[in-house]
């Protein structure tokens, strides 16, 4: 497997367009859509998401690159040490080297400020571009191919990755050692396939348990499902710094903790006995809040016509309804039975 491509796709004089660029702005575009048509289905104006978008780029992107040059670069000449001798490489972003954790710290410190700013209910946002994060990456890890970048170790795969010598990184650019037939396995190719598999698969939840989902669920599936596959394709670079004497780096820490910490947070948020809140507009009623409790089993005694030794050796097992816990509020003033709801609507 080799780039068709040149990575230049146009050049006029000093001024080049690049295919790595073009990639992740598709990307971006893509991401964006999905986001959009997210949050208008929740009741948002699907216009905040790309005016969100002039908050959140250029942090995105800045923290993304820093990320990559001081954390993840290997300690060496040709790793960190060519950006501290030549700082203006750190701005050359189209060369390749950003980093999607730099992204998602800076992108949301942005993004919680937009909310603030605007009044808006961050959660919904989150969840929104939890969903475009992973057809987004999944479109850009292209650009890695392009660039020929994002491999590991040496396979005998039908599917190996060709890498050109000066593509190489240290060990595998002693070509005595790994000649020019050497193949290297496409990392960018297994990630790419994961974040689709996930988008697939979120997005389906999304619909098909979209009255139990809480606001916030989305993002916190996405900070389940991308580190997971992250943590495990760490194993197979060799262009990051690792902690001495370990296999691990940051990267792996920092998945971990996002692994534990959502899945956490998402149990606690749907154990039994936890109340939801769901928005239905009603026509000439106004919006409405339903408040739920996730379902529980319980015991009660039977009341019926028998005798009353017969009465005290039975029991009955339900499971609470929605409607016997239920409460809704009309424009978040009034709080109405669920008889006085049947009779409004």
């Amino acid at each position: 497997m080799y780039p068709p491509l040149n990575p230049i796709l146009i050049q006029l004089g000093p001024f080049a367009l690049h295919w790595y660029g073009l990639i992740l702005t598709t990307g971006i575009i893509v991401g964006s859509l999905v986001a959009s048509k997210y949050v208008a289905r929740h009741g948002q104006d699907a216009g905040n998401v790309f005016d969100l978008l002039l908050w959140i780029i250029i942090p995105a992107i800045l923290g993304a690159r820093l990320y990559y040059v001081f954390i993840q670069s290997p300690r060496t000449a040709n790793g960190l040490g060519q950006y501290l001798a030549n700082p203006i490489l750190i701005l050359e972003v189209w060369r390749g080297g950003i980093h999607i954790y730099g992204a998602l710290i800076f992108g949301t410190i942005a993004l919680l400020l937009y909310m603030r700013v605007r009044k808006l209910p961050a959660l919904i946002y989150l969840d929104a571009i939890g969903l475009a994060l992973l057809i987004g990456q999944a479109i850009g890890r292209v650009a890695n191919f392009i660039n020929q970048e994002l491999y590991g170790p040496p396979t005998t795969l039908p599917w190996g990755l060709r890498i050109d010598a000066a593509h190489r990184i240290p060990p595998y650019n002693d070509l005595t050692q790994y000649p020019d037939s050497t193949r290297f396995q496409p990392l960018f190719l297994y990630e790419s396939i994961w974040n689709f598999i996930g988008f697939g698969l979120i997005f389906w939840i999304s619909r098909r348990f979209e009255k139990q989902l809480r606001d916030g669920d989305i993002i916190l599936l996405y900070l389940i499902w991308y580190p997971f596959g992250r943590f495990f394709l760490e194993f197979g670079r060799t262009d990051s710094w690792f902690f001495p004497g370990t296999p691990f780096n940051l990267v792996h820490l920092l998945s971990a903790i996002s692994i534990i910490s959502s899945a956490t947070f998402l149990y606690l948020r749907h154990r039994p006995g936890q109340t939801t809140r769901v928005q239905v507009k009603v026509a000439g009623v106004g919006t409405m809040v339903i408040e739920h409790t996730n379902p529980e089993v319980e015991t009660v005694e039977a009341t019926n016509s028998q005798s009353n030794d017969e009465r005290e050796n039975e029991t009955l097992t339900k499971e609470e309804s929605k409607s016997e816990t239920g409460k809704v509020v009309v424009d978040d003033t009034e709080t109405l039975t669920e008889e006085q709801k049947a009779s409004n609507i």
